[in-house]
């Protein structure tokens, strides 16, 4: 049924409802002065506000939130990043590249205020829960998104924090697909059921989804594959690994030459790389040859 109240007949339903940014409730702050990059409406709204911006406040030292402030930064806008975390980027890619990510940022102006968060705002003064004061123009808030589940929820269909779908993307019922920053899927790689809130992935599960549409019955087996931009460093990393053992460090972070190798259990789960790309396309094409022998590594 859509919002007019027409409703529709399908033989097969693709849900790619994504995912909605978290909101944090801030004590004082008016809707104005809180911005969050989803959409590319939200893009506009924020570059409109910084022409005029002298100071931004980022809240969250994530992806959004770095490479937010990588772009505000390179506008000569003045950039805080306040975040929970010990260190950037700790809990996706651990606490070596989180520093080296740090200090990256720093040597671009950027000042941290890490391990508290904003506790409410009057004016341009933005107050921290440690009692430190900052001026902002206004604040760009990029502490995570949560999958959009309504649909599937009123449908009846199974959630497990997404929408649960099977090797072929089909949810728990006959029919009805998903795919996107909303579904949760078994990954061979791993073997463990993920969900993965990037581009690439949503879109290589589309053109999986598409064909299963029309009965193709086609496995979803890609490596999730993304990349992050700071300033002129560009972070490249395939796999998956919520958790690991250890994080080996071939080459350099310092000279922006090198691979971190992400193993548990001694298997490599996911592999980050700094100025090696054939090292991750290998590490992608070896990640994938564990499934299909045939598939050869990259020359």
């Amino acid at each position: 049924m859509l919002g007019s109240g027409k409703t529709l007949e399908f033989g097969a339903l693709l849900l790619a409802t994504g995912a909605d940014p978290v909101h944090l409730p801030i004590e004082g702050a008016g809707e104005s002065q809180l911005h969050y990059l989803r959409t590319f409406a939200d893009s506009k709204a924020i570059i409109a506000k910084a022409a005029s911006a002298r100071g931004v406040v980022v809240v969250g030292a994530s992806f959004v939130g770095l490479e937010v402030a990588t772009s505000l930064g390179a506008r000569g806008i003045s950039v805080d990043v306040v975040a929970p975390e010990s260190q950037p980027l700790e809990r996706v890619m651990g606490t070596e590249v989180g520093l080296f990510v740090r200090k990256l940022h720093e040597a671009h102006g950027v000042t941290f205020h890490l391990g508290e968060t904003v506790s409410r705002v009057s004016g341009r003064a933005v107050t921290l829960t440690g009692g430190t004061n900052l001026d902002a123009d206004f604040l760009v808030l990029g502490v995570g998104v949560r999958p959009s589940l309504a649909l599937a929820e009123q449908a009846g269909l199974a959630i497990d924090r997404g929408i649960s779908v099977n090797e072929y993307l089909e949810t728990s019922v006959a029919g009805i697909f998903a795919a996107g920053d909303a579904a949760r899927w078994p990954d061979p790689h791993t073997p463990e059921r993920i969900r993965v809130e990037h581009w690439v992935v949503a879109e290589r599960q589309g053109q999986v989804a598409a064909k299963n549409l029309l009965s193709r019955r086609q496995k979803f087996d890609a490596v999730p594959f993304f990349c992050s931009q700071h300033y002129d460093v560009a972070i490249n990393y395939v796999g998956h690994a919520e958790k690991w053992d250890t994080a080996e460090i071939d080459g350099s972070l310092d000279t922006c030459d090198c691979a971190v190798s992400y193993k548990k259990g001694g298997r490599t789960l996911a592999v980050a790389t700094i100025s090696r790309d054939l090292q991750s396309l290998r590490a992608e094409a070896a990640m994938e040859a564990e499934l299909s022998p045939q598939k050869r590594e990259v020359a």
